[in-house]
Formats: structure tokens, C-alpha cells, sequence
């Protein structure tokens, strides 16, 4: 009988013209915990980030005056609120809208409808600023507007928003009267800006 083979810390004995059987090496990988490792687990998204699809609105939106308004009844306090928004697309276009509902997101839906229902057309000249001075009353709120080239929008109060939506640039505007309403203030400037739709403006830059 040969010398016996030690396998595995195991003896076997081999036969006479018989080849020793050698058991398969362990091929299963071993298990590696890969929680808390950034290298494991997901692959990295090498696409970038994600482009956003969705289109953007004709007109935007900005709140100018949010309030919550108490109607006293007989049988207790109703509340809701009263939403001015102003809503433009920055190209001569804008309007003024008031909603009232009793929760704050059906309120701007109602003013936004209304702001556009309400949109007026700007007659400005080719560097977006208006050919001449403009004055405007609407309730206690007085504005004045007027160009200012090379100086951008000089302007406060939502008379500024007013402004920005329309698209106007190098203009100033002065609030004449102490009234601290943001909406009448608003719908000053509109007035005033409505003034421009029967100006014909010639040979401006």
C-alpha cells in the first residue's frame, strides 16, 4: 500500500492505478456587507441629473397682498381669505386679480383667473420704458411714473412687481399719497399704464 495522502488535514488512501480524489476548491464568493458603503449597492447614475419636462407658464405670478378676512353670522365667525395677485409675462403684458375663498389655494386660483381676465397691453417703447410721464389715481393711492434711462426700475411697493411683470426697464416711480394698501397701490400703477394704449409713440428708442 502507497504512503497515504493528507488532503484537508483528512487521509486518504489511494488504490493501486487509481488516481487520488481531490475535493473542488470552494468557488462560492464570500458574503461582504456593503450597508454604510458608498462603493455597494446601487450603481452611480452617470446620465446626470434629471431634466425637468415641464413647460413653463405663459404668465407669471407674484402675491401682493395675502389677508384672512371674519364675516360675523349668527350662528359664529366665518373665515376666509382675500388673495391680490399680480400676473404678467415680462413682454407688455399685465393684470390685477382679487380672489376671496376660504382656503389660501382656491383664493390665488380665483385671482390669477382674475388677473388674466383683467390683463392689460403696455405701449412701451423699444428699450421697454414708457415715452412720458404718467399720473394715476385709484382710491386713496396716487403714482406717478416716468423714464428713467440708464438707471433701471427706481421703484417700491408692489408698484415694483406691477413693473417687473410688465417687462418695463429704466423706469422710476414715486407714490404721491401715504396709503400703505399694496392692492390699490397696484391697481394705481395699472391705471397709469393704461394710460399709454392711445399713445402713439414715434421715432423712440
Amino acid at each position: 500500500m502507497d504512503e497515504p495522502i493528507i488532503i484537508n488535514d483528512s487521509i486518504a488512501e489511494t488504490v493501486v492505478g487509481a488516481p487520488a480524489v481531490v475535493p473542488a476548491p470552494n468557488t462560492r464568493p464570500q458574503s461582504r456587507d456593503t450597508r454604510g458603503d458608498s462603493r455597494g449597492g446601487r450603481k452611480p447614475n452617470r446620465r446626470g441629473p434629471r431634466r425637468d419636462t415641464r413647460t413653463k407658464p405663459e404668465f407669471d405670478q407674484k402675491i401682493v397682498s395675502l389677508r384672512r378676512v371674519t364675516r360675523v353670522t349668527s350662528g359664529g365667525r366665518r373665515f376666509a381669505f382675500s388673495v391680490c395677485v399680480v400676473a404678467g409675462n415680462r413682454k407688455g403684458s399685465v393684470g390685477v386679480g382679487l380672489g376671496k375663498a376660504g382656503d389660501t389655494p382656491l383664493a390665488i386660483e380665483k385671482a390669477f383667473r382674475d388677473a388674466k381676465k383683467n390683463m392689460i397691453t403696455v405701449n412701451t417703447t423699444k428699450g421697454m420704458s414708457v415715452p412720458h410721464d404718467i399720473e394715476a389715481k385709484f382710491s386713496a393711492s396716487r403714482v406717478i411714473i416716468r423714464p428713467a434711462p440708464g438707471k433701471g426700475i427706481l421703484a417700491g411697493s408692489s408698484v415694483r412687481t406691477v413693473l417687473e411683470l410688465a417687462g418695463l426697464r429704466e423706469v422710476s416711480a414715486k407714490l404721491l399719497s401715504r396709503s400703505k394698501n399694496s392692492m390699490n397701490n397696484a391697481l394705481a400703477a395699472v391705471s397709469a399704464l393704461r394710460q399709454l394704449e392711445r399713445t402713439k409713440i414715434r421715432n423712440s428708442k
